[in-house]
């Protein structure tokens, strides 16, 4: 049986998952935070950008936002994961001098025993009411610059026929969108070309579908209203779910547990 749990922290850019996953496997998603998973126990296995990857006790997995990628339980025994959803903007206050532009990582498996445990402790620290104030505000910048000067490397956003300019210009149409119908044609029109074209090249530089690179952000954006307290009918009305039975279907289809299980 899973065991999820989706918590708050000290740090409003920064939020706590700990799971236990054994026969639920995460379809093809992407994240708009970065997600730093270390396995506790057991065997994660992953692909992404057509490779394979498997992960165990001691191995933290990087994965940067908008990156494609599934999961699942290696062995029947399932494994047990600590994550760290980082936004983009607090971790680029940490990054080096040198780097410019989005972050991203030599390799999305890092086996360093001292790193490990340092994100654990960060993990434990941010989910203890009892830690210091200072602690839950030091603890996070010692260990993700120890990640970052090791670790990061500078990249280029979606190289891909369709720019930068231009995803970012359909996502601020669709983050201020959520609630009502979105249409392939609108979303071509602001790219510039044909409906065809656009589910063409938007598949290409995303590795989604519009449709489901749309469902999968309004359940990032309703895990964060959700997190902020908001009753579930009305975190479904404004995210552009038609009821609530199938807001809490999709939403529990992708992160296991039902909208009223997260704290």
């Amino acid at each position: 049986m899973q065991q999820i749990s989706y918590l708050s922290s000290p740090i409003p850019d920064i939020n706590l998952i700990s799971g236990y996953y054994k026969e639920f496997a995460f379809q093809k998603h992407y994240h708009l935070d970065y997600h730093f998973g270390l396995i506790v126990n057991g065997q994660q296995q992953f692909h992404l950008k057509g490779q394979s990857y498997t992960s165990g006790p001691g191995d933290l997995v990087l994965m940067p936002p908008d990156e494609l990628h599934d999961g699942q339980a290696r062995f029947d025994e399932g494994y047990e994961v600590k994550v760290l959803a980082v936004s983009p903007h607090w971790l680029s206050q940490l990054k080096p001098s040198n780097h410019q532009g989005q972050l991203g990582f030599h390799s999305p498996i890092v086996q360093e025993p001292m790193l490990f445990r340092a994100l654990l402790n960060t993990h434990l620290a941010l989910s203890d009411e009892n830690i210091s104030a200072l602690a839950h505000d030091c603890l996070p910048h010692e260990s993700f610059e120890q990640l970052l000067n090791r670790h990061a490397k500078p990249i280029c956003a979606y190289a891909q026929p369709i720019g930068t300019k231009q995803l970012t210009q359909v996502r601020d149409y669709v983050m201020s969108h959520l609630d009502q119908p979105i249409r392939l044609e609108q979303l071509a029109k602001l790219c510039d070309l044909s409906e065809r074209q656009f589910q063409r090249l938007f598949k290409q530089a995303t590795g989604m579908s519009p449709h489901a690179w749309l469902t999968r952000l309004r359940l990032e954006k309703s895990m964060a209203l959700v997190k902020a307290g908001q009753p579930s009918a009305q975190v479904a009305l404004q995210t552009g779910f038609y009821d609530q039975a199938h807001f809490s279907k999709a939403f529990r289809s992708v992160y296991g547990i039902s909208p009223s299980h997260i704290n």
